[in-house]
């Protein structure tokens, strides 16, 4: 058994092509050897900024394949099925013969068996790979024809520790590797992947990614246990920084404190997006002026430090002129600036959106019980921070500097806090606003995004949402089902359909409310499923539930999917399925229609009046409970109901000999079914 190594050497990768490249073209590899029948027992990849590593062990020098039977097109298939089966498989006539199987009759080949070198395959396979793997982003250099991540420079590929001779456009394999050196590369020759190992450690390069990783966060730890600092780092860039280095080397340093007077948001950004550092807090979750940073090379005479520590005052120096700058200029006297700001093409200007908010901000503060004139006042200001020069220069912190702006002027702490909360939530999975006045404002803002683009039909596909509604419908949703909110979304929908036709805004759609509301069932789906409610639930749910109070329809899902095991659902389930199996099997028939409208004055039995009377208090009690229903306590309800239809199925025989008793008794089970509907279509259930 011999061992593949391979080095793909280039200028440096950007993390996230790099974690995307090292996975996939291993994959590729893989699945190619396999096609061929070279197995192997281990396959790993490895990668710096600089490196893309291959180390494939267990493969055999040689394989004996044995013959086999190959199955082609069939006997009446065009001669060009028969001409591709020869070619593909490096046939010639003569090999093929004629079978019949249960299928009909086929053309086959007897394949002879035949000693394979590994080495050759391997000469067409490694740079077949490399060709079939698309990069997300890739670039073309020189007068050269590859796209690749970053210009590739050379390609190692040994197995057997011999050179595995092939051509990757204009690069050929070879067994040289390059190493920085102080003013260029220098080229080392490398006879085996020990070999490489070697070179790497005595110029301390880590090629294990997540040898990388575990130094860097156990050199953080022990920098703030020594400090008494908090260990709180971001998870994504601690994945981008280990990318971006091979030799990791932890530094701290600092910024002038006076800076720690402005917005603590923009010194994280600054220093998190901008700079790839990593911000120090105190125990109490307090900022400090000290920050972490990793570089790729030993800072003996501490210049990288220093040089670090100018690009950080300098960046602060302008956010701290910025903030000054912006944090008096009225918000009010803002809003006129946007009309300068283009919302979206065929939708207006961000200021045609902030006095469309405005008017929808009436109609949501009476359905939520809201102040007017702060949701108006709210609605009016909560874009003016876009024209701000931090948010120019701080896109991340839309909202946010808005919220400080607000909050600099006076006004009040909630109209602040919605400024900021009413972008929220901005994923599946991130907090939703809980603050009344920041629901609203989210709320209308969402609404009118879906509005704009449906009405425009720039409405998302199976695979492009370049507009991000599904995200903005899920948010919506959420917001909704998390604040337990009863609201009439398609009031507010229409409302502002009409918000833009006052500015003329023309659409192509006349289907707009539909569409969004269909659309916003499709996304709750989502959601009930992220909550592990099982899918015949939601089905079952949906069905029943054609109206569009969405808090209703979660907690019935939650309801029955938590109840689904218990006796109570249980017992509701089997009733409900033992009625509607009568009726279904008389619906096959086609003898009888039934709509679930018995006549009282046809029943013979006390059985069938007890069910009747009980059906009836079931309908009793949904219409008295609509607005306050506790779900739990409607299974029980319909539970309850058990004793009643078994003593009209063990007392009441329904296909009775006489048509107009056996159609009422149908009747009976048909309004006892749709009762149960009221609910949710408790034939949608499974597993019962």
């Amino acid at each position: 058994m011999a061992e593949l190594f391979i080095e793909l050497f280039s200028e440096e990768i950007p993390s996230k092509l790099q974690i995307d490249a090292r996975t996939k073209i291993k994959e590729i590899i893989n699945e190619n050897l396999k096609k061929k029948e070279i197995y192997f027992t281990s396959s790993k990849s490895f990668s710096t900024p600089k490196r893309l590593v291959f180390i494939i062990d267990g493969i055999p020098e040689k394989i004996e394949q044995k013959s086999k039977s190959i199955k082609g097109p069939k006997t009446s298939a065009p001669q060009i099925a028969l001409d591709g089966f020869i070619k593909s498989n490096n046939l010639i006539k003569q090999d093929i013969f004629k079978k019949k199987i249960e299928k009909g009759e086929f053309y086959y080949a007897e394949t002879k068996p035949k000693n394979i070198d590994v080495y050759k395959e391997l000469q067409i396979i490694i740079p077949e790979s490399l060709k079939s793997y698309s990069w997300k982003k890739s670039m073309k250099w020189s007068d050269y024809d590859l796209n690749w991540g970053r210009p590739l420079k050379s390609i190692i590929a040994l197995f057997k520790n011999e050179v595995i001779n092939f051509k990757f456009f204009h690069l050929a394999s070879n067994n040289l590797t390059s190493i920085d050196g102080l003013s260029e590369e220098v080229v080392k020759k490398v006879n085996s992947l020990k070999s490489y190992l070697s070179i790497l450690k005595l110029e301390n390069i880590i090629l294990d990614h997540e040898k990388r990783k575990n130094i860097i966060i156990n050199k953080m730890n022990k920098i703030c246990e020594s400090k008494e600092l908090k260990k709180n780092f971001n998870e994504k860039l601690v994945e981008e920084v280990v990318n971006l280095v091979e030799k990791p080397n932890l530094i701290v340093g600092k910024f002038d404190q006076a800076y720690l007077s402005i917005p603590e948001e923009i010194l994280i950004v600054t220093m998190q997006q901008h700079q790839k550092y990593f911000p120090l807090f105190e125990m109490n979750g307090k900022l400090t002026n000290s920050f972490l940073f990793v570089a790729n090379l030993p800072d003996k005479k501490g210049y990288i430090k220093k040089g670090n520590q100018r690009v950080i005052e300098a960046r602060l120096s302008d956010a701290k002129f910025f903030w000054d700058k912006n944090k008096n200029q009225s918000l009010v006297k803002q809003v006129s600036k946007l009309k300068d700001l283009t919302f979206f093409k065929q939708l207006g200007t961000f200021y045609d959106k902030t006095q469309r908010l405005r008017k929808l901000a009436g109609t949501i503060s009476e359905q939520l019980n809201l102040s007017r004139e702060k949701a108006e006042i709210t609605s009016s200001i909560c874009k003016a921070d876009l024209v701000s020069d931090l948010v120019g220069e701080y896109p991340e912190l839309q909202g946010v500097m808005g919220k400080y702006f607000a909050t600099e002027q006076g006004f009040d702490d909630d109209v602040s806090l919605a400024i900021s909360e009413h972008y929220l939530p901005t994923g599946i999975n991130s907090v939703v606003p809980k603050k009344s006045l920041s629901i609203a404002v989210s709320l209308i803002d969402k609404i009118d995004i879906l509005v704009g683009f449906f009405g425009i039909n720039e409405k998302p596909s199976s695979s492009k949402d370049p507009f991000a509604l599904r995200r903005n419908a899920i948010g919506l949703l959420r917001i909704i089902i998390e604040n337990k909110l009863t609201v009439n979304l398609k009031d507010l929908i229409n409302y502002s359909i009409t918000t833009y036709d006052e500015q003329n805004v023309k659409f192509k759609n006349n289907l707009i409310c539909k569409e969004i509301l269909i659309f916003l069932r499709e996304r709750f789906k989502i959601i009930l499923k992220d909550k592990k409610i099982r899918n015949d639930i939601i089905e079952a749910a949906y069905k029943a539930h054609t109206s569009n109070n969405f808090l209703i329809l979660y907690q019935k899902c939650l309801s029955v999917n938590k109840n689904i095991s218990k006796e109570v659902c249980k017992d509701i389930i089997t009733t409900y399925k033992r009625a509607l199996n009568i009726i279904d099997q008389e619906f096959k028939s086609k003898k009888i229609e039934v709509m679930g409208q018995p006549e009282s004055f046809l029943f013979k039995k006390d059985e069938e009046k007890n069910l009747y009377d009980k059906i009836n208090e079931i309908r009793q009690y949904f219409s008295t409970t609509k607005q306050y229903e506790n779900y739990d306590e409607t299974l029980k309800i319909l539970a309850e109901a058990k004793t009643t239809t078994n003593n009209f199925f063990d007392n009441v025989i329904v296909n009775d000999e006489n048509l107009d008793i056996k159609k009422n008794r149908l009747e009976l089970l048909q309004m006892f079914c749709k009762t149960y509907n009221n609910f949710v279509d408790f034939s949608k259930v499974e597993g019962i």
